[in-house]
């Protein structure tokens, strides 16, 4: 399986201690460049790639190597440098160990992880042949058929990291699916299971008793004429396509007290050079945890402190092309927050999906949900808004075990929706309860509560009944 290697250090590495790691390979190593110098591989005589190393990138946010590695990790700011090695060479994984190791020598720091990287020895490389370099010289893919590109990860958290964005950037453009496999203590990083596109991509988690399993769903897996797709189940027909459910994915449920509050919501700005984004983000931290976001970043993980204006700035470089954002929280308070920016007809599109955290005991601030709701709806042309509770870890990372769906615990519908909306509408519903009016009399958005309880499903039936009369179809 494929490992990855990473530098953590206090220092940039600079141009020479990096020939110094990239030489660990011995003389017969040569080096190559890939991106526009982005990314150097190590390569053997042949010029096929053993080790690809991604540019440094300096950290500013504290918690990122703990929230995704589980590493101790020096005082921010600090340096990550990862080094990824080729699958299915032995030499490989210990080349990126020994670059890592030695790095972390000469600039000073530390190596993730430290098994894999103990030795600074130069590693042996006579007879090594190693696979192809990847199509479109696309680092993080390990196979690559018609139908699929396969990505090996072995990692505490699957994370959005640079070449994994790379990955299903390439794998979209070349319209085939993404299926990232893992050994069975992997978590991902919510950035990725919400970047997930439907099938054939998915989440393949290795396991003893099934071979592998689909790490959302639990369906039990087979690679099959070029990608992995699902059992079928002996008593299965074309009315009833039933799949078997990996026994693994279901053992230890459990209610550990742990809480997510998730929201969604989408809004709609007038195109204008003086917009200010990520504005709605903020307002929606701050009165949900009374603090802004702690960073951002365009990759996991987040490395830079927050700031509206340097994300704003990177949006415009970047349009009319999308840009795509995680936000995080500290560790004291986890958050994690997707943003997708848009130019549209419409004009400048945001949509959001963020989660935070709650150990046993600690109270989710449901009474802070109206409150951000009115903001959104009063000063970021909320276009709708959808808010969940789950039992779900705290630390917010998705596990290859079953959780819960989330619960409805509120809708909330902009007051452009409510305006354009014929008649009474949507304010007389099949809900119980008659919705709030948030911000203006004249021109109000709808707040419409649901009830919220994890333990209880139903609540999806009020939400359905509702979507289905505001659309107009009951």
């Amino acid at each position: 399986m494929t490992k990855d290697v990473i530098a953590l250090t206090k220092k940039m590495p600079d141009p020479l201690s990096v020939l110094a790691g990239l030489l660990s390979g011995g003389p017969d190593k040569l080096v190559g460049a890939e991106g526009d110098g982005a990314v150097v591989r190590l390569c053997d005589e042949q010029g096929r790639p053993l080790v690809s190393i991604e540019a440094p990138l300096l950290v500013q946010v504290r918690g990122e190597a703990q929230r995704l590695l589980g590493a101790r990790e020096p005082e921010t700011p600090y340096w990550w440098t990862e080094a990824r090695a080729t699958t299915g060479v032995k030499e490989a994984e210990e080349l990126a160990g020994t670059f890592a190791a030695r790095l972390a020598t000469l600039v000073g720091g530390t190596a993730w992880p430290r098994e894999a990287a103990r030795s600074m020895a130069v590693v042996k490389a006579d007879g090594v042949s190693a696979v192809p370099a990847p199509a479109a010289a696309q680092p993080a893919v390990d196979v690559l058929t018609d139908k699929v590109a396969v990505v090996i990860q072995d990692r505490p958290v699957v994370a959005m990291t640079a070449w994994l964005a790379d990955a299903f950037r390439a794998a979209a453009q070349a319209e085939r699916g993404l299926q990232i496999v893992t050994p069975a203590g992997t978590r991902m990083s919510p950035a990725v299971r919400n970047a997930l596109p439907g099938w054939p991509s998915r989440w393949v988690v290795q396991d003893e008793r099934d071979g592998y399993y689909d790490g959302l769903s639990g369906a039990v897996l087979r690679w099959d004429n070029g990608l992995f797709v699902t059992v079928e189940s002996p008593e299965a027909t074309p009315e009833d396509p039933r799949t078997p459910v990996a026994r693994t994915f279901g053992e230890g449920i459990a209610d550990t007290g742990e809480r997510q509050l998730a929201i969604s919501f989408r809004t709609v700005h007038p195109a204008d050079d003086r917009l200010v984004l990520g504005g709605a983000v903020e307002a929606v931290w701050r009165e949900i945890t009374g603090e802004p976001p702690s960073g951002w970043g365009t990759e996991e993980p987040a490395n830079l402190p927050w700031s509206l204006r340097q994300l704003t700035d990177v949006a415009h470089e970047r349009s009319p092309e999308p840009t795509w954002l995680v936000v995080v929280g500290t560790p004291e308070r986890p958050g994690l927050a997707t943003v997708r920016i848009t130019r549209t007809k419409g004009g400048v599109e945001e949509d959001v999906t963020m989660a935070f955290g709650y150990g046993p005991g600690e109270e989710l601030p449901s009474d802070a949900v109206p409150a951000a709701a009115e903001v959104l709806a009063t000063k970021h042309d909320l276009q709708s808004m959808l808010v969940q509770i789950r039992r779900a870890r705290r630390d917010l990372s998705v596990p290859p075990r079953f959780e819960g769906p989330g619960v409805p615990y509120a809708f909330v519908l902009g007051a452009e929706e409510v305006r354009t909306m014929p008649g009474d509408r949507a304010r007389r519903t099949p809900l119980s309860e008659p919705p709030r009016e948030l911000g203006p009399r004249t021109r109000p958005a709808l707040y419409y509560p649901l009830p919220g309880d994890p333990s209880d499903l139903s609540g999806w039936q009020d939400f359905e009944r509702l979507m289905r009369h505001l659309k107009g179809a009951s």
